[in-house]
């Protein structure tokens, strides 16, 4: 099996667009592969975050996030929640999910409410309810972000994420030994998964 770590953060739309791209890349070799979604917060409180209104995602997305999502024929809006929330919350929940064997679908439906359904994933109640859609006990779901059980495990990951990784921007692939920043081409993402499973 590959191991395939993938640094995002919720609120990245770029991450989000990774996604799509991993997944339409592994078609054919999902059995071969492990994904693991590492968590890294691009604002941790009590850094303000965006507002989507101001200018400067205003300009990002029309220059360079809707052109890109086009291109690669992925709907996704801005969403109008402002300001952006802080996804501490939303990764303590993603260890819960990962330790319940849910990581993937849990990281896969926080993207899509967030980028394109324009839901507030800084809402516990919000979270709560994806939670469930994704099969998950919503109220031992509600407990373990609510009761901080899991605060500690997140904030390793995000350490380990500064420390033992390096990761300076998101998303950042870790495809068995090679390490790549940023936004790859469907074909050279799986050109590269599959250079490491034949090495």
């Amino acid at each position: 099996m590959l191991q395939i770590k993938v640094y995002s953060d919720y609120v990245c739309p770029y991450c989000f667009l990774g996604e799509v791209v991993l997944e339409r890349a592994l078609q054919g070799m999902e059995d071969k592969v492990k994904i693991e979604w590492m968590p890294f917060e691009l604002r941790p409180y009590p850094t303000p975050t965006l507002k989507p209104e101001e200018n400067y995602l205003q300009s990002t997305w029309k220059n360079s996030v809707y052109p890109m999502a086009e291109q690669l024929a992925i709907p996704i809006v801005l969403p109008k929640v402002s300001p952006q929330p802080y996804t501490h919350r939303a990764f303590e929940g993603y260890q819960y999910a990962k330790e319940k064997g849910l990581g993937e679908p849990y990281t896969h439906r926080m993207f899509r409410a967030f980028f394109q359904e324009d839901q507030d994933i800084g809402e516990i109640d919000v979270l709560t309810k994806l939670a469930e859609e994704v099969g998950l006990d919503e109220a031992e779901f509600r407990n373990a972000v609510e009761s901080g059980r899991y605060k500690q495990a997140h904030l390793n990951a995000l350490k380990s994420a500064y420390e033992d990784v390096n990761v300076t921007a998101v998303p950042t692939f870790i495809i068995g030994n090679k390490k790549v920043r940023g936004l790859l081409r469907e074909d050279d993402l799986r050109r590269l998964i599959e250079q490491e499973l034949n090495a």
